[in-house]
């Protein structure tokens, strides 16, 4: 089912030709501006009227207005079913945890005698946070978005989720629920590229209410949603251009290929797009995970677009002569996901450089982290783990400078600062320090 690139026998390429080789979901961004941009320049121009507009005819749903009434998802959470409810407790539970580890505190550095600076981590006044529909819903990445900001101290926080027809125009009960839930108070039913606008320029609701423009959005979402992020990002922050959800698995001889094959299968589900690729020296382990995927995509439920995600130039088996190149492989792929099903999985482990999560051993699979390990399944992809990070506390902090000098520290300096303020021919910078003295 798997196509198959063999790179034994023969030096693995340089860095930039292996990239090349190796299977990828194609996402062209740029493309898709042109269909982004008078969405945005629409929302822009017109606020709510446009973006209830875009809903009637991307979702097929006119919502009576943006903004959810607080009640309904106090309501939503209420009638949740009782196992979904305590499933959502423990991932929030646990993420909690995980994220409340990341916060940071406040370094002062003493750089001379009465001069000091201290940075301040800041968090973002207010944040936009984007749970995608579509072929799945996904109370998931409410938590994954929300946690870390309520962690990192964020005052202000709004959901935005698509409207759906068979739910009235609302945004899916469950994610209804999984924000009261988290006591997001603030909810507004739109989706797409006019979301990511919206949220941008904010607007008047149907009903007179005022929806402030957000200063961050952050969240996974279709190419569409991706291209508005990439046309609004410098008015706003952005924390990824998040494509299709990928996942390399490195294995040996001694993985499972039931593990492996489920595995792959799991991230296949999201959607015909995703990418899943099995690195391994093994050919005895290609042949039985291929066994595995033929009798279990015929079986699941998604079987069609499962398959088509998995025989698709995205997907496939990477051979590699041994772990070693291997890790070369991985490390050039840098996955969203990556598993280690190895000896000494975690040593394999602390060797990778690039991945956006690390999975290890045969007990750790991709979907515990969508869910419950208390990591963040908001992660880079298209290769972006090789300089971005998942989402964290960290995203939703700015570090702030505060420089504090006494006059004669001040005075110890000033020689140095003229000296380069007029090697950059720059002599007032330079004089706002002689001027001090100059009394």
């Amino acid at each position: 089912m798997l196509r198959r690139l063999d790179l034994r026998g023969a030096p693995l390429p340089r860095t930039a030709a292996l990239r090349a080789l190796l299977p990828r979901a194609e996402q062209d961004v740029d493309a898709a501006l042109h269909q982004v941009r008078p969405i945005v320049d629409a929302v822009r121009e017109r606020g709510v009227e446009a973006a209830l507009e875009f809903a009637e005819r991307f979702e097929r749903v006119r919502p009576s207005g943006v903004r959810v009434p607080t009640q309904t998802c106090h309501g939503a959470l209420a009638a949740l079913d009782p196992a979904v409810r305590a499933a959502l407790e423990t991932s929030i539970e646990r993420a909690r945890r995980v994220h409340a580890d990341q916060r940071r505190t406040d370094i002062v550095t003493r750089v001379a005698p009465g001069g000091t600076v201290t940075e301040r981590f800041l968090p973002v006044q207010r944040v936009g946070l984007y749970a995608p529909g579509g072929l799945a819903v996904y109370p998931s990445s409410v938590v994954m978005n929300v946690v870390p900001a309520q962690a990192a101290g964020v005052g202000s926080i709004v959901l935005a989720s698509p409207p759906q027809a068979e739910h009235g125009g609302l945004p899916h009960p469950t994610v209804l629920g999984a924000a009261a839930l988290l006591g997001v108070e603030e909810v507004w039913a739109v989706g797409g590229a006019q979301a990511v606008a919206l949220l941008a320029y904010g607007g008047t609701d149907t009903d007179g209410a005022e929806l402030d423009p957000v200063d961050m959005v952050t969240g996974p979402g279709n190419i569409y949603v991706t291209a508005a992020k990439r046309l609004l990002r410098g008015l706003i922050g952005i924390d990824a251009e998040a494509g299709t959800t990928e996942i390399a698995v490195l294995a040996d001889d001694t993985a499972d290929p039931v593990h492996v094959a489920a595995d792959l299968i799991s991230q296949a589900e999201h959607d015909p797009a995703a990418a899943s690729v099995l690195v391994t020296s093994s050919q005895e382990l290609v042949e039985a995970v291929d066994r595995e995927l033929e009798q279990r995509v015929a079986a699941t439920k998604h079987g069609e677009r499962i398959r088509t995600a998995l025989t698709g130039p995205q997907s496939g088996v990477v051979l590699v002569e041994d772990l070693d190149a291997g890790l070369t492989v991985v490390d050039a792929y840098a996955a969203e996901h990556l598993e280690i099903q190895t000896r000494d999985a975690r040593d394999v482990a602390l060797r990778v450089r690039n991945a956006g999560a690390i999975f290890v051993g045969p007990y750790a699979p991709v979907s515990l982290g969508d869910y419950c390990a208390g990591s963040n399944h908001v992660l880079p992809t298209g290769g972006c783990a090789r300089h971005s990070a998942g989402l964290s506390v960290q995203t939703f902090l700015k570090g702030v400078h505060v420089v504090e000098y006494t006059e004669d520290a001040l005075r110890a300096v000033a020689d140095d600062v003229v000296t380069l303020a007029g090697a950059e021919d720059l002599p007032a910078h330079g004089e706002a320090v002689t001027a001090r003295f100059a009394r």
